[in-house]
């Protein structure tokens, strides 16, 4: 796991002297790799290629980046893991190919010397992005993996394109001017997060998930002067056309037969996620998702793995009993942190900086500091990112399931029962529920946003309109709009690509990258396997979805390692009490960014909107956290932004010559 960057100058770039800024760009990544930086260039090329290294795999200099193929054709800064790379090694040593050391990147170069890039991007199994240059093509060629997990920002300029794992890297180039994107700043507020298919800044855009872009000198000046630089992506693998086969040819099975595939796959997944060469553990919140990744994890070890959770001391958002209780039945050796609020706010000045782009997922705050937990004992954490989006674990697809008994409703019907519960939502607003002695699980049902929403879906007069509230009728939806979704026919599919397209790699896996990036430590995601993915999308809606539950074919898997008394509870998601902390402790922070809204000049907010959302919130009368930390994050990170430093020039430098 590492930092990449790169430069490429276009044929009538004034000078090369652009390139000498790959030591700043590789410097700005140093948090992503503090274990060597090291740069290449060829300089007649007019290309140059930075590694900031996180040791994970070949820990010896064999390992170092920018590396160089046996042939010395292809030249690599690679981020990421090829978690079947010993199987693909061995392949290639049977064809006859030789290396020199022990490390993943080296069999990437074989695999592409060997096969071509574009049948070995197929034949990796893992997660990476990365920039390759073939010197006898004079070509750059740029890929990203098919989930999404590792990020790539390209950024057509003047006279150059630059790239690299942050958007710090590329702001360190002196030919990138930025400049604000106004609709993705106005999606940012909207939904929290900037869609994985924008950019804060103008003109950058990010390498799709699955795809590639191939670019020679002569390309890149043409594509330059009409502005269709992004119009070279091409994708190498699709998610819609897995979701579109998936659901004509799904899986016939029982149940049990259902079960033991998944499980077959996800002890494979596992397995090959647990190969380093360095300590590595799990986060571990008591989930469905977590706990089945430890529980695959430690049956699978000869000794006790690690795990690690955080807990805030609010009542409510406390998991770390229900970790620590499987934890203990799995037999990990658990670490467990709790956090008093004082603590847990004193990392909000570092969020802005840390995700780069405005993000406003406040369960950033409890991912960072398990991630900064974790690193003090190990160096690589698997998690259970993805399992909501691949096997239906939203609240949002529980309805979707549940949208045909509504439709048995006549219409009639349907508007009392709307009012009706639109009046129990203002009545829980107001407090008259919260005196009363519900069960926790009773309580949770009765939140007045819950209700409102469950009004909302009530009310659509079609399936339409009812994906349309499903997807866009509140901020935690996080729809992406310009999604090309395939033609799925029935709802639950719908969302689940809406989810997994947009959702996931516009939030989540940025959420988890750049948490665990900025401490050093390199996270996996199993259930985001590909194979994984394909399987899940080629299940019947009853192993998804059943009585009322979600997750429900991954729920039976973990049943076989944890006891359904540990588990069966409502899914809490890793939350943090924004909302009260708004009204107490950070309420002067956040009316100090409030004040200066005002000078943003661009009209992106709604200056009265917000300020009265502000007030009804400190007052009690509503919960707006949501849309004010959107707000708060995104006027964070423009000040930030503001007085961003240059990154200094790195005290050592390895630099390889040009081919």
């Amino acid at each position: 796991m590492c930092g990449i960057a790169g430069i490429f100058l276009a044929p009538d770039a004034p000078s090369t002297g652009p390139l000498k800024a790959i030591a700043r760009m590789t410097t700005a990544l140093r948090h992503r790799g503090p274990d060597g930086e090291s740069f290449w260039k060829d300089v007649e090329a007019g290309v140059a290629f930075g590694h900031s290294r996180l040791a994970i795999v070949d820990l010896s200099e064999t390992g170092s980046q920018p590396m160089r193929s046996e042939s010395g054709r292809y030249i690599i800064t690679f981020n990421g893991e090829i978690y079947n790379f010993r199987d693909l090694r061995r392949e290639l040593e049977s064809a006859g190919r030789t290396f020199r050391g022990t490390c993943d990147t080296e069999v990437v170069l074989g695999a592409v010397e060997h096969w071509g890039l574009e049948v070995a991007l197929t034949r990796f199994v893992g997660m990476f992005a990365f920039g390759l240059w073939d010197a006898k093509t004079r070509t750059l060629h740029l890929a990203r993996d098919r989930m999404g997990e590792k990020p790539i920002y390209v950024a057509p300029t003047r006279h150059a394109l630059v790239f690299g794992s942050e958007l710090k890297a590329i702001r360190c180039f002196p030919d990138f001017h930025p400049e604000l994107d106004l609709g993705a700043a106005r999606a940012m507020l909207s939904t929290g997060w900037v869609p994985d298919d924008s950019c804060i800044w103008r003109g950058v855009f990010k390498l799709p998930p699955g795809s590639a872009l191939s670019l020679t000198a002569a390309d890149f000046a043409k594509a330059r002067r009409t502005g269709s630089v992004r119009n070279k992506v091409r994708f190498w693998w699709s998610l819609a056309d897995v979701a579109t086969k998936g659901r004509q040819d799904p899986i016939v099975g029982s149940d049990q037969e259902l079960t033991n595939e998944l499980d077959r796959l996800l002890r494979l997944s596992v397995r090959e996620r647990m190969g380093a060469d360095v300590p590595l553990g799990a986060f571990l919140s008591g989930g469905i998702d977590s706990s089945t990744v430890a529980a695959l994890m430690q049956v699978q070890s000869e000794k006790a793995i690690r795990t690690f959770t955080v807990a805030f001391g609010e009542q409510g958002f406390d998991e770390a009993p229900h970790a620590a209780a499987v934890a203990q039945h799995i037999g990990t050796d658990h670490t467990e942190l709790h956090l008093s609020p004082a603590s847990a706010r004193d990392v909000i000045p570092e969020l802005p900086s840390t995700w780069d782009e405005p993000f406003a997922d406040e369960s950033q705050i409890p991912t960072l500091l398990v991630a900064r937990l974790a690193r003090q004992h190990v160096m690589v954490a698997l998690t259970g990112d993805g399992g909501d989006e691949c096997f239906a674990g939203y609240t949002r697809h529980l309805m979707a399931v549940q949208a045909n008994l509504r439709h048995r409703l006549p219409p009639p019907l349907r508007g009392s029962l709307a009012t009706s519960i639109g009046l129990m939502a203002r009545a829980t607003r107001h407090g008259f529920f919260g005196r009363l002695p519900l069960s926790a699980l009773f309580g949770h049902a009765l939140r007045s946003d819950r209700l409102e929403r469950l009004a909302q879906l009530l009310a659509a007069s079609d399936q339409e309109e009812l994906y349309q509230r499903l997807t866009g009728s509140s901020t935690t939806s996080r729809q992406t709009s310009t999604l090309r979704a395939p033609q799925l026919e029935d709802l639950l599919s719908r969302l689940l690509y809406n989810d997994m397209a947009g959702y996931l790699p516009g939030d989540i896996l940025v959420k988890l990258d750049r948490a665990s990036m900025a401490n050093g430590l390199e996270g996996r995601c199993p259930l985001l396997d590909h194979r994984v993915v394909e399987f899940a999308w080629r299940l019947p809606p009853k192993a998804m979805v059943r009585h009322g539950r979600g997750k429900w074919l991954l729920r039976q898997l973990l049943h076989r390692y944890v006891p359904r008394r540990l588990i069966n509870r409502p899914k809490q998601g890793f939350d943090v009490p924004i909302a009260v902390w708004l009204k107490g402790p950070l309420r002067g922070w956040a009316s100090d960014l409030f004040a200066d809204m005002r000078h943003c000049g661009d009209g992106l907010l709604d200056l009265d909107k917000v300020q009265t959302r502000w007030c009804d919130h400190v007052k009690g009368k509503r919960d707006h956290s949501r849309d004010l930390w959107a707000t708060l994050m995104f006027l964070a990170w423009r000040a930030d932004a503001d007085r961003l430093p240059v990154p200094a020039r790195p005290t050592r430098m390895l630099e390889m010559t040009g081919v």
